[in-house]
C-alpha cells in the first residue's frame, strides 16, 4: 500500500476540487447547463479591434536616387585593366557608378568576368554593344590616316549591314550574349550602336549601303530577340550624337519607340572637330536635348563627354559644366571619356583639371553608391 505524505494528501485535495467544480459549476459536454443569471448581458459599446492592416511593402530603391545624377567612366582598358580607374578615384576623390566598356561583334564573345569585375568594384556594367570589326579602325590609325580616312574606311564593312542584322545572320550570336547577361543577377547597361546619326560607323543609316528605317528595325530585332531570351535586366540605351549641324538626319526617325528604349544617350565633347572653338555644355547639348524632348520623356545620360586643353580651358569648361548640369533635370547620368586618344581627355591631364573636376563631383548630388540590387530609374519624376 502506497505510504501517504503531505505531497500527496495535498494533491488528493486538489482533485477533489477540480472535480466539484466540474460538475457544479462549470459547463461542459453532455452536463446541465448553468442556472440563468438575473444580470441582463450589455453589448460592449466599442466594436472588436480590427486585425492591424499588413505593412505596405517598401518602394525598391532606385538608381539614381530622386535628385541625384550619377558620374560614370569609360576608359581605353575596360575592365581589362582598372588601373585608369584607380587613377581617376583617387584624383578626384570619388568612385564612379558607371563603368562604359566596348565590345565589337567580329571578335568579342560573352565573358561573365568582365560584367563582374565592374559590378564587384561597386559600378553598373554598360556595354556600348558595337556591330562591326573595330580592327579595320585600329589599323587606319596605326599607319597615320586622316581623321576623315579613318571614318571611311571604319564605315565601309558590308557584312555588318543593318539589314543584315535584322534578317538574321547574327541570331546564335547574339542569343548566347542574350543567355550570359540574363545569367547575371544585377541589371546591365546595353549602349546599342551609338551615335547612329553620324556616317562614320558601319550602323549609322548615311553608310555602308544601309537605308532610312534600317536602324529602328535592326534595333527592335536584336531587343525583341533578348526579351524572347528572358534578358530582361537589360537597361536599354540609344545614343545619338549631339547635333553638330544641320546636316544630319532627324533624331525622331531613327528612334525605335518607348517600349524600345529605358535611357537615352547623348555623345559630345568640347576640343576638337566642329567643337574645337570653345563651346559651353549647353553649345554642345542642349539643341539636342530639345530635339530629344520633342518626342521622348525618356531620361538623359551624356553617355560620352570630355574635354581636351587645346586652348587651355579645360579646368574652365568642367566648372562651367558641373554649374549648368542642374538646369537639365531630365539629365540622370553623365560619364566622362578618361582616355588619351586624339586628345587627352582624362581629368588626370593636369593639376589644374583635376582640382577643378575633384570640386565638381563633391557636390552632395553626386554622392551615392550602386548595388547590385537597385532598380534602374526608367522613368521621370512628375
Amino acid at each position: 500500500m502506497a505510504r501517504l505524505t503531505l505531497p500527496r494528501v495535498a494533491m488528493s485535495l486538489v482533485g477533489a476540487l477540480l472535480l466539484a467544480y466540474a460538475f457544479a459549476i462549470a459547463p461542459g459536454a453532455g452536463g446541465s447547463p448553468p442556472a440563468p443569471s438575473d444580470r441582463v448581458a450589455v453589448r460592449d459599446p466599442s466594436p472588436p479591434p480590427s486585425p492591424s492592416p499588413s505593412s505596405p511593402a517598401p518602394s525598391p530603391e532606385v538608381f539614381p536616387p530622386a535628385e541625384k545624377v550619377f558620374i560614370g567612366i569609360a576608359t581605353k582598358e575596360g575592365p581589362h585593366d582598372f588601373t585608369p580607374v584607380e587613377a581617376f578615384t583617387t584624383t578626384a576623390k570619388y568612385h564612379p557608378q558607371v563603368m562604359l566598356f566596348g565590345s565589337g561583334w567580329a571578335t568579342d564573345t560573352f565573358d561573365r568576368s568582365l560584367f563582374d569585375a565592374i559590378s564587384d568594384r561597386g559600378m553598373l556594367p554598360m556595354l556600348a554593344w558595337e556591330p562591326w570589326d573595330y580592327r579595320l579602325d585600329e589599323e587606319a590609325r596605326e599607319k597615320g590616316a586622316a581623321r576623315g580616312t579613318i571614318d571611311r574606311l571604319r564605315s565601309r564593312q558590308p557584312d555588318y549591314r543593318l539589314s543584315h542584322i535584322t534578317r538574321g545572320d547574327f541570331d546564335d550570336y547574339l542569343r548566347s550574349w542574350a543567355e550570359g547577361i540574363k545569367a547575371l543577377d544585377y541589371p546591365v547597361a546595353i549602349r546599342f550602336a551609338h551615335e547612329m546619326n553620324g556616317n562614320w560607323y558601319p550602323w549609322c543609316e548615311t553608310a555602308n549601303g544601309n537605308r532610312p528605317g534600317d536602324y529602328v528595325r535592326a534595333w527592335r530585332h536584336v531587343h525583341d530577340l533578348f526579351e524572347s531570351a528572358g534578358a530582361t535586366n537589360v537597361i536599354w540605351v540609344w545614343s545619338p550624337n549631339a547635333r553638330w549641324d544641320g546636316s544630319t538626319p532627324k533624331l525622331e526617325t531613327l528612334y525605335p519607340g518607348h517600349d524600345y528604349v529605358d535611357w537615352i544617350g547623348i555623345s559630345g565633347y568640347y576640343g576638337m572637330g566642329a567643337f574645337s572653338k570653345y563651346r559651353s555644355f549647353d553649345a554642345i547639348f542642349k539643341e539636342t536635348i530639345g530635339e530629344i524632348r520633342a518626342f521622348s520623356a525618356k531620361p538623359i545620360v551624356i553617355t560620352e563627354t570630355a574635354a581636351s586643353d587645346i586652348a587651355g580651358r579645360k579646368a574652365e569648361w568642367i566648372t562651367e559644366t558641373f554649374r549648368l548640369l542642374p538646369e537639365h533635370a531630365g539629365i540622370i547620368g553623365l560619364i566622362w571619356f578618361e582616355v588619351n586618344k586624339e586628345r587627352d581627355w582624362r581629368i588626370v591631364s593636369s593639376p589644374a583639371v583635376s582640382a577643378a573636376f575633384a570640386r565638381a563631383v563633391a557636390d552632395p548630388r553626386y554622392q551615392f553608391t550602386w548595388s547590385p540590387g537597385l532598380l534602374p530609374r526608367t522613368e521621370l519624376a512628375d
